[in-house]
């Protein structure tokens, strides 16, 4: 659909409210967004276990207001109105940069320019009652480390370095796949807090019938919701993954930077990480253990640990498909990219089941890549430096014709 004409049609978006019990020793937690006159969601979210002696409604009404931007997205809304809890101008001023440069792909997909001032409003609850709810509470952690884990690359160097400090440490996943599980299953480490999260239908049914639909920054989701369960089960420490060549964007697109790693990059960490210790949780620890380290270095450290190779995945194609590389998009290309000049080529082939640098179909995406096509692919790769330099190492040990 035309966005000027759902703008008018649906003039505000409104986080209406949220809601959450104990049940069976797990935290159920439901929230309502609505778009008037006709449009409401209700997605919901299920932690498995925890504390429920510590006052949760801040952190889950913050739960609910990066949760709504996949649903805001459907109609690109002017104002979003904010019912279910306090927010005041500071923290407003944060949400809207963080939905502009969150959204950006979005943006850019849609041809959306977001560029006007009143392209997007927020109001928020201001009364006494609400704002005495949702003040910042205080909670006494553990010095322990909560790592968010999916089975790649990145949170397995994490999870193993942290491992050889000897600190105590619990996994935290969200919907974990069948070879996310595996992976936890080699790693050794008994403690994983679960999270189960469910969209609305809803949002797939107004896809289809052509309501916007796009990239929406999946790391800001992780990182409240990591807060959540850091504070449910008593850790201080919550270590992301994140390298530093999540700070190259891919693309230009009305005078911005376009960044499909945003959320992962250094400038919403320590947005987060100040957001987090003002009105969120003062003493949590958020940080990115790979912050230093560019991609080809996480590939390097990753084959010290072979116990991985039958197991790790950092394709997103393939976990839809059930499949553990897809052997066809750019993140299964850099990967093998990036690892080839530390590995055999039996070993490669082992673990992604053939040679994707031999590969024709995947030669305009290896362009790409490297900074010879039209934008660098939207997904979680590295540098164009990065991979020229990969690939230059590569052509040596394989002999590509280039």
């Amino acid at each position: 659909m035309e966005i000027n004409i759902l703008r008018k049609i649906y003039p505000a978006f409104i986080y209406r409210d949220y809601d959450y019990k104990i049940t069976k020793g797990n935290l159920e937690i439901s929230f309502l967004f609505e778009i008037p006159p006709d449009i409401q969601f209700r997605p919901k979210l299920t932690v498995g276990g925890g504390r429920s002696s510590v006052n949760l409604d801040n952190l889950i009404f913050h739960i609910g207001l990066v949760e709504m931007l996949s649903y805001w997205k459907t109609t690109c809304s002017p104002e979003i109105v904010i019912e279910a809890g306090y927010l005041n101008k500071e923290q407003i001023k944060w949400w809207r940069k963080l939905i502009l440069n969150g959204m950006g792909q979005f943006f850019y997909e849609n041809r959306i320019d977001w560029r006007n001032r009143n392209f997007l409003k927020i109001k928020a609850g201001q009364d006494l009652n609400c704002q005495r709810k949702h003040a910042v509470a205080g909670f006494s952690l553990q010095d322990r480390y909560l790592v968010p884990f999916a089975g790649g690359r990145d949170s397995i160097v994490t999870l193993e370095n942290l491992k050889k400090r000897r600190k105590e440490i619990a996994l935290f996943t969200v919907n974990p796949i069948n070879k996310i599980q595996r992976a936890v299953k080699v790693s050794g480490i008994k403690k994983q807090i679960i999270v189960k999260r469910v969209i609305d239908k809803k949002l797939l049914e107004l896809n289809k019938k052509g309501y916007l639909n796009g990239h929406t920054p999946f790391t800001g989701v992780l990182s409240f919701i990591s807060v959540l369960c850091a504070v449910l089960f008593n850790y201080k420490n919550i270590a992301f993954s994140n390298e530093k060549s999540a700070n190259e964007g891919n693309v230009r697109y009305l005078g911005r930077i376009i960044n499909h790693q945003w959320a992962k990059s250094s400038e919403f960490e320590k947005m987060f990480k100040d957001y987090c210790k003002k009105y969120l949780a003062k003493d949590i620890n958020y940080f990115s253990f790979t912050r230093k380290y560019g991609e080809p270095e996480i590939s390097k450290m990753l084959t010290k640990y072979p116990k991985y190779f039958p197991v790790f995945s950092s394709c997103n194609v393939g976990s839809k498909i059930g499949k553990r590389w897809c052997g066809k998009c750019p993140k299964c290309l850099f990967v093998y990219l990036t690892l080839c000049p530390y590995l055999k080529k039996a070993q490669l082939l082992k673990i992604f089941g053939e040679g994707l640098l031999e590969k024709r179909s995947l030669r305009p995406i290896l362009k790409s890549l490297i900074g010879q096509g039209k934008h660098k692919p939207f997904e979680c790769v590295g540098t164009y430096a990065e991979a020229k330099k990969a690939l230059k190492l590569c052509s040596k040990n394989l002999k590509i014709k280039k």
